[in-house]
Formats: C-alpha cells, structure tokens, sequence
C-alpha cells in the first residue's frame, strides 16, 4: 500500500535528509514535492494545501533551520504532519461496559461492507479473546445473507440471520435480543448498501440505529475509488453521526490518497484497515504507524505485535532447543513457515521493516505460490521422511512430487535449500556468524 506515495515522498525528501544546513529555497523546493507527490497520492488539494503550508511554516522556524541536522528535522515535521493528517492518534471501539457492545457497520455496496464484519469479528475474537457475533440486515442484495453466513463460520462468530423476507429493522432488533440472551461480547450489524447515498438508505439506518443504540457506527469505504470514497464519507458525515472509518482495499490503492484525506474531510478517523482479501489482512490503523512506512521508517511494532500473537514461549524455547541440538527438521521448518504466514501477505511484512518501502521493496517480489508449493511438498512426505530427509531416495522425491503437483527437480531444489539451512544454523548455533555471500549463496 502507499508504494507510489512512499517513492515520491522519500525522492522529494532525500535531498534534504542528508543535509547539513538548509535554506528557505532548499525548503521552499521540498515542499513542492511533497506537494506534487501527494497530489498524484490523489490526496484531496485543500488537504495538500493546508499539510505542506503547516510543514513549510514549521520547518522555516530557527529551532529546524538552526538544529545540528536540519534535513532531519524537516522529515521528522512531515512524519508528525502525516500522522496528524491521518487522525493522530489511534482510536480503539467504545466498548460497552455490559455487553454486548453494539457496532453498526454502513456503506454503499461494492465496499467491501460483508467481508469487512466477518474481518472485525475475527480481529476481535483473536485480539480481545470476545465472543463475536453478525446480524444479517442485507435482505436486499443477492446471496448477501449466504455470503455473511460463509464468512462468519470462518470467522468463528455466530451469524444471526431470518432469510431474506423480513424486515430488516426487525432482523436488528431480533438480533440483539438473541445476542443479550446467548450472553455474546459484540453484535456486529451488516446493514443493506446502496450503489449511491440516498434518503432511503439513510432512513433504513437511522431506523436500525433506533432499535439496537449502537456504541460505534462505523463506515465502510473502498480505497480503491480514491476520492469518490471521500466524497462518500462526507456524505456519510453530513446525514448519519458515524464514528469512524473501515478502510478496505488498501493494499489494491498503490496511491493511498482515500487513507490520507478523509480524516481531514469528515472529522472522523480511521480505525480499521483492511489490505488483502484474507479474513486476517485486517487490523487497527495507526497514523503514527502508517506515516512511518510511507516515509520508509518501517513499522515494526506493528510487526512485533503480529509475531507476539503466532509465538509461543514453550514453543519458541522447543525450536531453540532443537537447533542446538542439530535437531531442527522439516515438520518444525512447515511450522515455522505456517506462523509467519499467519501474521499476514509476507510482502506486507517486508514492508514493515525499515529501509523497505518504495522501490526496493517492489524489487523484492514474495511469490506466495511458491510458499504454497513448498508447503505441498513437505505435507506429501511421510512424517518419518520429514524427520530425516536422508530417507527421500529416487522414487520417494517421485512420489512427492506427484503427491504435491510439484516437480522432482523443485523437490531436490527444496531439500537442497534446507541443507543450506541447517548448516547455517549449525555455524550460528555454535557462535560463528556466517559471511554474507554464504547468506546470500548458500554456500
């Protein structure tokens, strides 16, 4: 996501990160970047207005223009004015002090609304350890209700639905009696979209809103339709008293121009990203988190966090123990490799880490079929063969391959790849860092 914005906002400041005095005009040509920059980010233009006046202004005052970095200064002002742009500080839901918390979710169709419940659901289950369910007011679009039951189930909530027949308001107010009665945390309400804002979608939600008395109305919108999706937050904003932002598609809107105007065009923030169809590309947004990718500062709280959620202690203690040992094995290399993929697209981890954004990280391509592949081949060994990969003779590799639609030579690439890998585990195990060509070439 942001990879457009990030290269040109990382080119417009590399002249002045690396020097050691500046002047008016040096500031005065950032500037002009980040303005450009930003505005092929589609970044609404009174935004990129008011944003780089507010950098300009800050970073001609003696406190940067005297400092011992200067070039430092002026990208840590943009770094502030990006998180301020972006809402600040992040936002959690208002979480109800006898449950079950309310959350009404609205948004025109195409949004992305259905997928992004099922997504909240599941990010609350896994990070609140809550009981979770969904109530299906869709009755207007086709197959809405079979789509919100099929991903609920993989969300691990409940999904309240009564068909298509009723009333959705009924549906609604069913639905919370139900939820207070089962003794759920969170109700999510899926409300019915529309292709546009208009008085009768409106009505329909101030009507769902009176039975249920949601403690978080949020408002999902696709990145992907730029500033259209402003267009309709503002909208939003000026008919129904929402309280934050859903943002989906964002790892499909290489400009992030959606991301970056409707905190400052409606008043309210985002406090969830969604970037990739998968149920866990979804999770809180942080301004301060984001403004540091897009400046290619990485993130790697965000990075911790998702590791913390996938590792064990006993776990971890376990694998440590067994590369010490010479022990490590195939079985312990497919777990490792499931975890992490746990954690999210590994090209999103990458561009987490600092010094990856922009263009380096696009050179660095993760194709995660061959993940899949990998993984195919290791679940087509015997559990015996994946202890002691010595055993996979001729026409075992034969078998595997055939057992995994892979081919015999991507077999003995895989088996080769993980002799490297012990053996550089071994010199690390015993206290001896391998050079970087051996990293680099296996050797």
């Amino acid at each position: 996501m942001f990879e457009t914005l990030s290269e040109r906002l990382q080119g417009a400041l590399s002249d002045v990160r690396s020097r050691g005095s500046l002047t008016d005009d040096d500031v005065a040509k950032a500037m002009r970047q980040v303005r450009l920059a930003l505005l092929e980010a589609d970044v609404n233009f009174q935004v990129v207005k008011q944003f780089t006046e507010r950098v300009k202004e800050r970073a001609l005052g003696a406190q940067v223009l005297e400092s011992l970095n200067p070039g430092q200064q002026v990208v840590k002002l943009v770094d502030e004015e990006l998180t301020e742009l972006m809402g600040g500080s992040s936002r959690e839901l208002a979480f109800a002090p006898q449950a079950p918390t309310v959350v009404l979710m609205a948004g025109l169709q195409g949004s992305g609304k259905t997928t992004a419940c099922a997504k909240l659901a599941r990010h609350l289950r896994e990070q609140r350890k809550l009981d979770v369910a969904l109530a299906a007011c869709d009755v207007y679009r086709p197959a809405a209700v079979e789509q919100l039951t099929k991903v609920g189930a993989q969300a691990g909530a409940a999904v309240y639905e009564q068909g298509t027949d009723r009333d959705p308001v009924a549906i609604a107010e069913w639905a919370l009696e139900r939820a207070a009665s089962d003794g759920r945390d969170v109700l999510i309400v899926d409300t019915s979209g529309r292709l546009h804002v208009d008085q009768e979608l409106m009505e329909e939600l101030a009507r769902i809103r009176k039975v249920t008395r949601p403690h978080d109305v949020l408002l999902v919108v696709d990145a992907m339709t730029g500033q259209d999706a402003v267009a309709v937050a503002q909208q939003f904003a000026e008919t129904v008293n929402f309280d934050g932002v859903v943002m989906t598609k964002l790892d499909g809107d290489a400009r992030g121009g959606a991301a970056l105007s409707v905190k400052a065009v409606t008043g309210k923030p985002i406090l969830y990203a969604s970037s990739g169809e998968r149920l866990e590309a979804f999770d809180r947004f942080h301004p301060d988190r984001m403004a540091q990718r897009i400046l290619g500062m990485g993130d790697v709280l965000s990075l911790v966090e998702k590791a913390e959620l996938q590792l064990d202690d006993d776990k971890a203690k376990e694998l440590e123990r067994k590369i010490r040992r010479e022990e490590f094995t195939l079985e312990d290399f497919l777990e490792q490799m499931q975890q992490v993929r746990k954690m999210g697209p590994i090209q999103s981890l990458l561009g987490m880490l600092p010094g990856l954004g922009g263009q380096q990280l696009s050179q660095l391509q993760v194709d995660e079929r061959q993940l899949d592949r990998i993984q195919a081949m290791i679940t087509s060994m015997t559990p015996a063969e994946r202890r002691n990969p010595d055993l996979l003779n001729g026409s075992r590799r034969r078998r595997v391959a055939r057992g995994s639609g892979t081919s015999v030579q991507a077999v003995n690439q895989l088996l080769k790849q993980f002799a490297q890998m012990r053996k550089l585990m071994r010199q690390v195990a015993s206290g001896r860092m391998p050079s970087l060509q051996e990293l680099v070439g296996g050797r």
